[in-house]
């Protein structure tokens, strides 16, 4: 087990509230918080991926922005890089494979268990704010929606 599963997931933002998902009582991480995102498939890019899952989730579109941090961590079953993004969503966003989403004032984020490399990036929001954090515009209709910037 050396090679690690890449992951992404979004940091989104609104109205000073980040949206969090709750797990599901399962196995792996039961009810924690998380942003959400998942698992790079072959052949994908993380921005498409994380659009992807995104829509999966959630039945959002969505807008993704730069990556804003990267953890890799070890659990004792699996080895996890997840790339975390700002991102943008249209859409009321749904439970589809959580238990709850729910929109956390930021000041709130500490009262939410979530997993160690979602922690890493709760903290840092806490200590340097919401303004470390790059807007995204929301997404618009037709091309730009579920797409990454255009490179400089």
């Amino acid at each position: 087990m050396t090679d690690f599963i890449p992951v992404v997931a979004a940091v989104i933002m609104e109205q000073q509230r980040m949206l969090l998902c709750q797990r599901q009582d399962g196995p792996h991480l039961p009810l924690l918080w998380e942003f959400p995102g998942g698992k790079v498939d072959p052949g994908e890019g993380p921005t498409g991926a994380l659009a992807r899952e995104l829509r999966e989730e959630l039945g959002v579109h969505s807008r993704i922005g730069p990556q804003i941090h990267e953890v890799r961590h070890a659990y004792p079953e699996k080895k996890v890089w997840i790339r975390f993004y700002a991102a943008s969503i249209e859409g009321i966003p749904k439970p589809h494979v959580h238990r709850e989403v729910r929109w956390v004032a930021i000041p709130e984020l500490r009262f939410y268990e979530v997993p160690p490399p979602n922690a890493v990036v709760v903290q840092h929001i806490l200590a340097e704010g919401i303004e470390s954090l790059p807007c995204v515009d929301p997404p618009a209709t037709g091309a730009e929606v579920d797409k990454a910037p255009a490179p400089n």
